[in-house]
């Protein structure tokens, strides 16, 4: 089982940062003394600090005290049949690429590189498919550093949002569809972590449930964080994920998956959002 991408601590420091506060602001408003609340941002876990704390970040605490007492993880049922996961160590963690086909034609897309394009080559053999497209959700290091390795392996072209543009890729905009076999593959726009950060939504008559490649803009009971802007980031994940069909599968660039509904319910960053499961 894949830990989550973050802990409470990464969750408060996301949203400080994103809501450019200092620690005294935090602690006033909180009505907490200035250093319980620096040791909570140190990652100590006191939970009456943390609920204190927590609406003045503009984050749930119930959620956000259940992901600090590990009392909350997503597991899915079932992995989706058509889609396989490679998670390779980058800097002390994780990172996730993707792979996706059709049964019927065998057509095949990859979903950012990871940081070892034999595990990635090794699944598109395995399976005997035909690799049609190589895909970018950003372009952070962690998420391109193979892809050399497997344009010269696979020929296949690879894609990156226009904002992107890293040179030797085509670049697509937001909206642009593409089709793999009878998958069909929209691109949407999920930047504020990344300038041009995109959400890969795949859907298919054959599918019982979508899923989104979602890079980093969103993890698993957190996200990416604002590097570009906070802002933008959380507007574009309730534009372009959290309007997808609840029990769509989110495929994220690092931790486990997740699906819309379960971060509707137990993501600390989004919450107004919530459904009857």
């Amino acid at each position: 089982m894949i830990p989550l991408e973050d802990t409470f601590g990464d969750i408060l420091g996301k949203a400080h940062r994103g809501l450019n506060l200092s620690n005294e602001v935090v602690a006033r408003e909180a009505a907490v003394p200035l250093p319980d609340y620096e040791r909570v941002r140190g990652g100590e876990f006191v939970e009456e600090v943390v609920r204190k704390v927590a609406p003045v970040l503009r984050l749930d605490a119930e959620r956000l005290v259940a992901i600090g007492k590990g009392m909350w993880h997503p597991r899915l049922a079932a992995f989706p049949h058509f889609l396989e996961r490679v998670s390779t160590p980058f800097r002390g963690g994780i990172v996730n690429a993707y792979v996706v086909w059709d049964e019927g034609t065998r057509e095949a897309a990859i979903f950012d590189t990871g940081m070892d394009a034999a595990l990635l080559l090794r699944i598109v053999a395995k399976g005997k498919l035909k690799l049609k497209y190589i895909f970018l959700t950003h372009t952070h290091v962690d998420h391109i550093a193979e892809l050399p390795n497997l344009v010269k392996a696979t020929g296949a072209p690879a894609y990156v949002h226009e904002r992107e543009d890293i040179g030797g890729v085509r670049v697509f905009h937001w909206g642009d569809v593409f089709h793999v076999g009878s998958l069909r593959i929209e691109t949407r726009q999920t930047s504020g972590h990344a300038e041009g950060g995109t959400t890969f939504v795949v859907t298919g008559v054959e599918l019982d449930t979508p899923i989104a490649i979602v890079g980093d803009a969103l993890f698993a009971g957190s996200i990416g964080g604002g590097m570009v802007s906070y802002d933008e980031a959380l507007r574009t994940n309730r534009e372009s994920i959290f309007t997808l069909p609840d029990q769509t599968i989110l495929c994220p660039g690092h931790g486990p998956l997740t699906t819309v509904g379960k971060e509707k319910n137990h993501n600390p960053f989004f919450p107004d959002l919530h459904i009857r499961e």
